[in-house]
């Protein structure tokens, strides 16, 4: 299986994603956005992983690159890719299919439970997830509108819309599972300025002192990639 992401910044890859692909012998290839590097062909790559990072979706006077990867992404569900957007990446995922990204109530940065429906429960995909994971976030945005066809898998007090499925194969997170302690020092390092004290706002010292959470977030992300590409592979999705 040939694996491709998009990354944002520098200290933002796959983490957990990339330890998968590597141990499950995926062809692993990216674009690295912030160098400008170029698109790959459609026909080059089957599934596509796309990063978060600290700019919104409608930055595209500040980040010129946001407009040609929001046709990319839209070509690659055309073309039936299977895609995992992880939050900036959810959040441009929601907007080509036609949703509303826009800033939510609260910012969220920190570790919260997240309460996944009974539908996704039932899933495969999801029936091993606990029934309000607690999970990484970092983000002011979300896609506070959904069309209709998509389904809403999560949510919390925080954030109406926290997970979704399109089409069966295209997924959006507006959280982390994928993080790894480097990470998550990077994003303290290089976004400390967002971590304006508020109700969903911990702090670096609580973000950084659970390494148990880092832990069960990249098995659950293990179980659903491998989960996923079973499915994949016998034609379920």
């Amino acid at each position: 299986m040939r694996l491709h992401y998009l990354q944002h910044v520098p200290f933002e890859d796959p983490g957990s994603i990339l330890i998968w692909a590597k141990e499950n012998d995926c062809v692993i290839t990216n674009t690295q956005l912030y160098k400008n590097d170029p698109f790959p062909k459609q026909h080059d790559f089957d599934w596509l992983v796309v990063m978060g990072g600290p700019m919104n979706i409608y930055d595209e006077e500040i980040y010129p690159w946001l407009a040609d990867e929001k046709v990319f992404i839209r070509e690659a569900i055309a073309a039936g890719k299977v895609i995992i957007g992880l939050c900036l990446g959810g959040q441009l995922i929601a907007d080509v299919i036609g949703g509303k990204v826009t800033q939510n109530p609260y910012k969220e940065i920190g570790w919260f439970p997240v309460r996944l429906s009974e539908e996704a429960r039932s899933s495969p995909l999801f029936s091993f997830f606990p029934h309000q994971p607690v999970v990484f976030q970092w983000h002011g945005d979300t896609f506070s509108v959904l069309p209709e066809e998509v389904k809403c898998i999560a949510e919390n007090d925080a954030c109406k819309h926290q997970a979704f499925i399109y089409k069966d194969r295209v997924f959006g997170f507006q959280y982390h599972m994928e993080n790894t302690p480097a990470i998550i020092e990077g994003l303290v390092e290089n976004c400390r300025d967002e971590m304006v004290p508020d109700v969903y706002v911990q702090t670096p010292e609580e973000l950084l002192e659970h390494p148990e959470y880092i832990a069960q977030n990249n098995a659950w992300m293990n179980m659903f990639l491998t989960q996923l590409e079973k499915m994949y592979r016998q034609g379920e999705l």
